[in-house]
């Protein structure tokens, strides 16, 4: 196996990680196989999502969002909402926010989707979605989030759904995918993050002032319902 030139050697990547599992780094395979591996992730992706008859929404959120609490309701409500418009629920199959939104998609009986990836850490499947993929790479994963969904929603979270908000944004900002609604869910938890984004990055001139519309913020089920595509519940 080729090592990256900037690779810093397996005992520090080592103590890098949480010492809950064992690591299993995907892109310091060799260039042939992380190319097979891929192109095979990607083509089972397409052949489980291709045939989803309902248009889907990923929701987005924390594994570590506590079941009882108020942010876990709030997640299955939004579940629920989404299949009460006739929308399916994409998550990434783990736990926490994403079981809550599984969770209310199930019991509405509405479609339910779970996209979990391979982790050392963290990521156990829910048990609350009945389309499952297991993906190794999270550019694959965030490929097929992005192609199957016509809305994102982001529930509280941590690095994870920062990552996953922000790719949607750019993508809708430099079109490169056609617009759709991106919500964040709790004014109170994003509220930092949005006022960062107007008294820096726009007082910066790093984005436009047409740039704040690309999202939403909202605090209820009800106002993300509000919010999804017309057309994709006609």
């Amino acid at each position: 196996m080729t090592e990256p030139i900037c690779s810093s050697g397996s005992e520090e990547r080592g103590r890098a990680l949480p010492t809950s599992g064992a690591a299993e780094p995907a892109l310091v395979e060799s260039s042939s196989t992380l190319g097979h591996r891929a192109q095979a992730e990607f083509a089972e992706g397409f052949q489980l999502l291709d045939p989803v008859d309902v248009p889907l929404v990923a929701v987005m959120g924390s594994a570590r969002t506590k079941v009882g609490t108020k942010e876990y309701q709030r997640g299955v409500e939004v579940g629920a909402a989404l299949v009460a418009q006739r929308f399916g629920v994409m998550t990434g199959g783990g736990g926490g926010a994403m079981a809550a939104a599984n969770e209310g998609a199930h019991k509405a009986g509405g479609v339910s989707v779970g996209l979990n990836i391979k982790l050392p850490f963290e990521q156990r499947p829910n048990r609350w979605h009945r389309i499952a993929r297991l993906f190794r790479y999270f550019f694959v994963r965030k490929v097929m989030f992005v192609k199957y969904s016509c809305a994102f929603v982001v529930l509280p979270g941590g690095f994870g759904s920062l990552d996953e908000l922000f790719e949607m944004l750019v993508l809708i900002q430099t079109r490169k995918v056609p617009g759709r609604p991106v919500v964040l869910v709790g004014t109170e938890f994003w509220g930092g993050l949005i006022t960062w984004i107007k008294e820096t990055l726009l007082a910066e001139g790093m984005i436009s002032e047409e740039d704040l519309d690309l999202f939403h913020v909202v605090d209820t089920a009800e106002q993300v319902a509000a919010l999804m595509p017309k057309h994709a519940v006609s």
